[in-house]
């Protein structure tokens, strides 16, 4: 049971790191085409891969026997589709009204969200989570927010963003434990890519031109960010408690800001560097806290 916990763990760290590089890409993609596009272009890419991925896997494993579209595995999906639609829409839209400095503390909160809801839920959070959660907070409070921090129109969007990646984490959990996993991120990412091309249609231009200079980007966050990073998220949450969850993939926000020093050439201050660290202790805590207790 440890060893899968470990394994669950590591698989979302890695998940973790793969959002904060997707994030360049994701910034990169907005220059050249709307937040819906982009969305919509990446997660249909993401689909279109894993598609032929599962039904490879169903054939070559011959001892596997693949779980039918039945209507529980659909209805996950479709709802975890729902709430991934949503988060990444409040998200990109969000962060035409606000800065990335404000957005990615916002949206960081969901951190701290997970437990609150997980008390709703029946869910037992530990002292050590509490801990840990409001570590990372701080952290993501000194790494992100200035000097003058101010509530744009945006930040409104991303607060509400982040109640509803709480909700995805939740979510993620409770049908990943019941069903298969590459199924649920195939129905996620076809519900997501669809709704979100359909909104592109409705309210953003679309030209080929622009859509070819964000290839580049839409290619490495299709592939990448959505494909590879979210169904990690949903196979490692399979064995992970939700809060200890919120906590791995929080630190998103520290990889991005460690990307974007390596390839955009963004400094960090001495502040930015203790709040990574803050960040990372929180990780720690929140892991190794119950399990000390438990020995």
């Amino acid at each position: 049971m440890h060893r899968q916990a470990l394994r669950a763990d590591l698989l979302m760290l890695l998940t973790a790191i793969i959002w904060g590089s997707a994030f360049i890409a994701q910034r990169l993609g907005m220059d050249s085409i709307g937040p819906f596009l982009y969305s919509g272009l990446r997660f249909t890419l993401a689909s279109a891969v894993l598609l032929p991925l599962i039904l490879f896997l169903e054939r070559r494993v011959e001892h596997r026997k693949p779980e039918a579209f039945n209507p529980g595995l659909l209805l996950g999906g479709l709802i975890m589709g729902l709430a991934l639609t949503v988060g990444m829409s409040l998200q990109q839209v969000g962060l035409l009204f606000t800065s990335v400095t404000n957005s990615g503390f916002i949206t960081g909160l969901y951190v701290i969200i997970v437990p609150l809801l997980g008390l709703l839920l029946g869910h037992k959070t530990g002292l050590g989570i509490w801990m840990g959660a409001g570590l990372a907070v701080v952290g993501m409070f000194l790494l992100s927010v200035g000097e003058n921090f101010q509530v744009a129109s945006g930040d409104w969007l991303q607060l509400a963003g982040a109640f509803v990646w709480a909700a995805h984490v939740l979510l993620v959990g409770h049908f990943a434990s019941r069903h298969d996993a590459l199924q649920l991120a195939l129905i996620q990412f076809a519900v997501c890519g669809l709704i979100s091309l359909l909104l592109a249609l409705a309210f953003e231009p679309i030209e080929l031109g622009a859509i070819l200079a964000a290839l580049p980007a839409i290619l490495y966050g299709g592939l990448l960010g959505v494909c590879v990073g979210f169904t990690l998220q949903v196979i490692a949450q399979k064995d992970a408690i939700p809060s200890h969850a919120a906590v791995i993939l929080s630190m998103e926000a520290l990889f991005a800001a460690m990307f974007g020093a390596l390839l955009l050439d963004e400094a960090l201050s001495l502040r930015g560097y203790f709040g990574c660290a803050l960040m990372f202790a929180g990780m720690l805590l929140a892991q190794l806290w119950p399990r000390r207790l438990a020995a």
